[in-house]
């Protein structure tokens, strides 16, 4: 593991300088973005595939801190940077400022380390069958998909780049609807490749993808960011056709999926979503928001399993207030999941509402009763199955980055439900595209 560790630091360096303007320094012993694309070996190929999972790790801080702050999920009180609890509740954001560019360069650099991998198997010389290659393509195109969603969520109409793979001539801005649309193309391309794959991959994925690390198995990964987009897309009935074809188990584990893993040896990376909880030495004050805590139900397991009461006292800072850490990942090597069955479950139930709405209730019931929860006895027209559904889901998936997604896409993105704790704190809807962008 150590030596493929080290490949992939060269990796992500060449991925890097690849998109700096500087004169091209050629060594002829070591690899560049050129020698991967013309020509390229069965070994070079599979250090990309495998650099292309290690990359994706990179900077995900940036993106979960600032949605779920931008949702009220938590706040970051340890006074570090005061754009954190300043520019980012209170607006506007800055174009070219950390919050906005250090996540789009991180998602862009996951779409141009695909594009060098589809374009090295296609020019590729180790003589590689149809098969083999198309695991290749459904691999990185998924990947791909799933980056550019994520970006496409942060940006929503304010808008993304589908096609950059001519970093000189790159595609246009397109908006929300057209995004998620591509998307979703690319996420079919990629299954039509898998389905077209033999029975193994020509390289090692990580332990975060245990079970999905097969052409066939990891399709249903694809089927379930299919399922997540389709519902963004508001489109119930591929959202179920998606989820049949994934890995939800209604009965399943709720934490099975793949993930992105971390480790302590000199050359892997560590969680940085972990943050030192009260006990275990200067405690970090990412304090979950104290309507999070006020909202549950009592009894709900979620809420001690994933929060911790800040002692000796409550924590100040900048007129904002709160009495809980949050504490979801409880060493610097947890894994943080790219998508799980918890999720997959209440994809689920939203799509049955309003056809099955019987169907919604059992699986909210799969939910509540997972958190130590009594199965749901509200009413069960739409509007309260949808409203139990978005309150399943806030605890569920909490910091992981899909509140302000939520009620962005349920129209509920307001004063009413973002609590604004002070004069000027306002609701934002959007990261502006990059100012890098606008040239």
């Amino acid at each position: 593991m150590k030596n493929i560790y080290i490949k992939l630091v060269l990796f992500s360096t060449i991925v890097i300088l690849s998109g700096c303007e500087l004169d091209p320094i050629e060594n002829p012993n070591a690899p560049t973005v050129d020698s991967f694309a013309e020509g390229a070996t069965q070994a070079d190929i599979q250090l990309l595939a495998v650099g292309l999972e290690a990359v994706m790790r990179n900077d995900l801080e940036f993106h979960y801190d600032t949605v779920s702050i931008l949702g009220r999920e938590y706040y970051d009180l340890t006074g570090i940077d005061p754009r954190l609890t300043g520019e980012l509740l209170k607006g506007p954001l800055d174009n070219n400022g950390f919050l906005t560019t250090r996540s789009y360069a991180a998602w862009y650099k996951i779409v141009k380390s695909a594009n060098i991998l589809i374009e090295a198997v296609e020019n590729s010389a180790a003589g590689f069958t149809d098969q083999v290659k198309n695991s290749y393509y459904g691999y990185a195109k998924t990947l791909k998909a799933y980056a550019l969603l994520m970006v496409a969520n942060r940006n929503y109409t304010n808008g993304i780049r589908l096609d950059v793979t001519d970093p000189d001539n790159p595609g246009p801005n397109v908006g929300y609807t057209e995004a998620l649309a591509g998307v979703m193309s690319l996420l079919n391309e990629a299954a039509s490749h898998l389905s077209n794959s033999g029975s193994a991959f020509d390289f090692a994925l990580s332990a975060g993808f245990a079970g999905f690390d097969t052409p066939a198995t990891f399709m249903q990964f694809n089927k379930a960011l299919a399922a997540r987009t389709a519902l963004y897309q508001e489109d119930k009935s591929t959202a179920l056709t998606a989820l049949n074809g994934s890995f939800f188990n209604m009965t399943g584990n709720l934490w099975t999926g793949p993930a992105h893993v971390f480790g302590l040896t000199g050359n892997d990376i560590l969680n940085a979503q972990f943050h030192l909880l009260v006990g275990s030495g200067s405690a970090d004050a990412f304090m979950a928001h104290p309507s999070w805590i006020a909202d549950a139900e009592p009894g709900d397991t979620r809420v001690t399993s994933k929060s911790q009461l800040f002692e000796p006292g409550t924590r100040t800072f900048d007129g904002l207030t709160a009495d809980y850490q949050i504490a979801l990942y409880k060493t610097n090597t947890d894994p943080v999941y790219l998508i799980r069955n918890e999720e997959l479950i209440l994809i689920y139930a939203e799509a049955q509402i309003g056809s099955d709405n019987n169907a919604a209730v059992s699986a909210l019931n799969t939910i509540r009763n997972a958190a130590g929860l009594a199965d749901y006895s509200g009413a069960t027209d739409d509007a309260s199955l949808m409203n139990e559904v978005l309150h399943q889901r806030r605890y569920s998936l909490f910091a992981e980055g899909h509140r302000w997604i939520d009620l962005r896409r349920m129209g509920m993105l307001n004063s009413t439900t973002i609590p604004l704790d002070r004069s000027g704190d306002n609701v934002i809807d959007a990261f502006p595209v990059p100012f890098t962008e606008q040239l």
